[in-house]
């Protein structure tokens, strides 16, 4: 049994998530300059429509983040999940990225773990939700000198349209272990527990290495247990009744997890973690 770089005690470090604090000073537009996507208001879906800017915020490590509509909603925080509808596109006006192009109304998003690039998590806490933005993000806090072969060429800057609909609220909350199920088959009705096995797909991320499993890249599944020895305990109580082909995001906190010793040099003390993943199986022993 293939059990768990990602959730006993040992994982493998991939990366280092770039953090800074944000500083800038926001003005007022005195012009109302319109970013122009497309005039045919017709046919273009809001998202993608020339819009007047209200303000903006330029930060220190060049970033700039213009509104065309402020949210009346919590500012966007740590620890939390929110849908998004959002559009990429590079200098040249290309849309490379999208939740459209999955036929998806929105995508989940929390900041913290880079789940796309730094530059999201940094300017993402000046949002609140309901806000409607367009935020350039300079080429090395996006996809750098690599770039992405064929979609993003090495130092493409990328300009980011976004908007915050709203707070997802959690499915579970276990002693501060976190669960969103944003994918699930009503007609699966066995729930994992101590008398089944768990066969998963996982994206595993620590606040400093993101994206330090991934076994949809490996192709090979996990399996797990609830006797199953250093399994981090956080993700035992989330999972306790996961079904099979739910798709879920699992927070689990420091204290549930490696607590004050981290792990080796790759999770880092007192750090929490997240799970992407996708639920295979549940086998009835």
């Amino acid at each position: 049994m293939r059990l768990i770089q990602i959730i006993c005690v040992s994982a493998f470090a991939v990366g280092l998530l770039i953090s800074c604090e944000p500083t800038g000073v926001k003005k007022k537009e005195t012009d109302n300059p319109k970013v122009s996507i497309d005039d045919d208001v017709d046919k273009v879906p809001e998202i993608d429509q020339a819009k007047d800017v209200k303000d903006t915020l330029t930060l220190d490590n060049g970033i700039r983040i213009k509104w065309f509509e402020h949210g009346e909603g919590e500012q966007m925080k740590y620890g939390e999940l929110y849908a998004i509808d959002f559009r990429v596109m590079i200098d040249n006006g290309d849309i490379v990225d999208g939740n459209h192009l999955l036929k998806k109304e929105s995508i989940p998003f929390m900041i913290g773990f880079e789940m796309q690039t730094p530059g999201w998590d940094i300017a993402f806490k000046n949002l609140k939700v309901g806000d409607f933005a367009e935020i350039f993000i300079p080429s090395e806090l996006a996809r750098g000198e690599k770039g992405i072969k064929d979609l993003i060429p090495p130092n493409a800057n990328n300009i980011l349209r976004i908007r915050v609909l709203n707070k997802m609220q959690a499915d579970r909350n276990v002693d501060g272990n976190k669960v969103w199920i944003f994918e699930r088959n009503e007609s699966n009705t066995l729930g994992f527990d101590d008398s089944q096995e768990l066969i998963f797909h996982t994206i595993t991320s620590s606040q400093s290495n993101p994206r330090y499993v991934n076994s949809y890249m490996d192709g090979r599944a996990f399996s797990m247990r609830l006797a199953d020895y250093g399994v981090v305990p956080g993700l035992k109580k989330a999972l306790i009744n996961a079904k099979k082909a739910d798709r879920m995001l699992v927070f689990v906190p420091a204290s549930e997890a490696y607590k004050s010793k981290g792990y080796l040099d790759v999770v880092k003390p007192n750090e929490d973690l997240l799970y992407n993943m996708l639920i295979m199986d549940v086998i009835q022993e």
